[in-house]
């Protein structure tokens, strides 16, 4: 039967994706997906506790992404390298023929404000996430916790770039080069409290 049929989480995902963007997802009911989908209603249910859910499926996959990139980091790493490591994790789980599909999904999201909000809550969950693998390190509380969050903003600031119109380069890529202006802008701060100080002693 249908709902025995494997990939039914994705046939639900695109199926809610097309209906969301052609309808809306205030107007989209769970029914309609699974109709769309050519499954049963008990069948979504099975997968997803609601409509909402569906565009968060991934979550629990994407922390295990970041929590291992973190964990395989050299021992010597530095919290900024440890980042980079859990960055480029990350990426993996976004090659970029599911680029159209983040897109879609992003479009969905930026139109409701209840969906924007569960999208900033996985983001802190990330963090969290992160902010404790680093723990696990060694790393010390604020360092961690400074290192996550910096390393989240990185990631969502390279994720709006990523599903840009046009854009082809790939996740992995642009995230690094938004590391990079963190890691400048930084470093040209450490510079400018160091010349003030010289300045002060002098």
């Amino acid at each position: 039967m249908a709902r025995w049929e494997p990939g039914a989480p994705q046939r639900l995902q695109q199926a809610a994706l097309e209906l969301f963007a052609t309808r809306g997802f205030e107007q989209t009911t769970a029914m309609e997906i699974a109709q769309s989908a050519g499954l049963t209603e008990r069948t979504f249910f099975r997968h997803f506790s609601d409509k909402r859910e569906v565009l968060f499926h991934g979550q629990r996959v994407l922390v295990e992404a970041f929590v291992a990139g973190v964990e395989s980091a050299p021992p010597d790493a530095s919290p900024i390298d440890i980042v980079a490591s859990a960055l480029r994790s990350a990426a993996s789980f976004f090659p970029d023929e599911r680029r159209s599909h983040s897109r879609a999904r992003q479009s969905v999201i930026d139109q409701n404000s209840a969906l924007q909000e569960r999208e900033q809550h996985k983001l802190a969950g990330l963090a969290t996430a992160v902010a404790d693998a680093l723990r696990a390190r060694g790393v010390d509380d604020l360092a961690a916790a400074l290192a996550a969050e910096s390393g989240i903003t990185v990631f969502a600031l390279a994720f709006a770039q990523w599903i840009r119109e046009h854009e082809q380069r790939s996740l992995d890529e642009i995230a690094a080069e938004v590391l990079g202006e963190l890691v400048t802008l930084t470093g040209k701060a450490t510079a400018h409290r160091a010349t003030s100080a010289e300045r002060t002693d002098g």
